[in-house]
C-alpha cells in the first residue's frame, strides 16, 4: 500500500461528496453511527484529511460502495458501487468490471511466474496468463 504521501486525499473528498450527493445521504450523526463511525470521521474524509485504514471501510459502506473502494479512491483507482441483493435482505452485491478481475488476476500470474520461473520469454508469460484466465472463467471462479 503506497505511503500516506501518495494517497490522493482531496481526490477521496471530492468522489465521496458526490456520492453522498447522489444517494441523497445528510452528513450527520444518525447516518454516521448507522455505519459504525463518527460524523467527525466521515467530514474528516470530505475535508481531504486522512482516517485510520480501518474506518475506510465504514466510509465504503454508508457511501455504497464496495469494501476497498475508498482505499482504491486513494490509489488512483475507482470505487466500486454496491446494490442491496434482491432475495437477502441486509447484504449489498457489488460488481467489478470483469476487465479488472482479468487484468488482476493476469497481473498475479504474471509476476507469480517471473518470481519463480527463469527463462521464460514475454510472450510465454501472456500466454500461460492468458489460458490461466481462461481456465478459471471456465471453472466459474471468474
Amino acid at each position: 500500500m503506497p505511503t500516506g504521501a501518495d494517497h490522493d486525499y482531496a481526490r477521496l473528498a471530492k468522489l465521496a461528496k458526490q456520492r453522498r450527493h447522489e444517494l441523497s445521504l445528510a452528513l450527520n450523526d444518525k447516518n454516521a453511527k448507522a455505519a459504525g463511525t463518527s460524523k467527525g470521521t466521515w467530514q474528516r474524509v470530505e475535508k481531504g484529511e486522512p482516517i485510520r485504514p480501518t474506518n475506510y471501510v465504514k466510509i465504503d459502506g454508508l457511501l455504497k460502495w464496495a469494501p476497498g473502494s475508498c482505499l482504491a479512491v486513494l490509489e488512483g483507482r475507482a470505487p466500486i458501487p454496491s446494490r442491496p441483493a434482491k432475495d437477502v435482505p441486509g447484504v449489498d452485491i457489488s460488481e467489478r468490471p470483469v476487465q479488472d478481475i482479468d487484468a488482476t488476476v493476469r497481473d498475479v500470474i504474471r509476476l507469480a511466474m517471473l518470481a519463480t520461473k527463469s527463462g521464460l520469454t514475454s510472450d510465454e508469460i501472456r500466454d500461460l496468463s492468458d489460458r490461466a484466465v481462461r481456465d478459471l472463467k471456465d471453472a466459474g471462479l471468474i
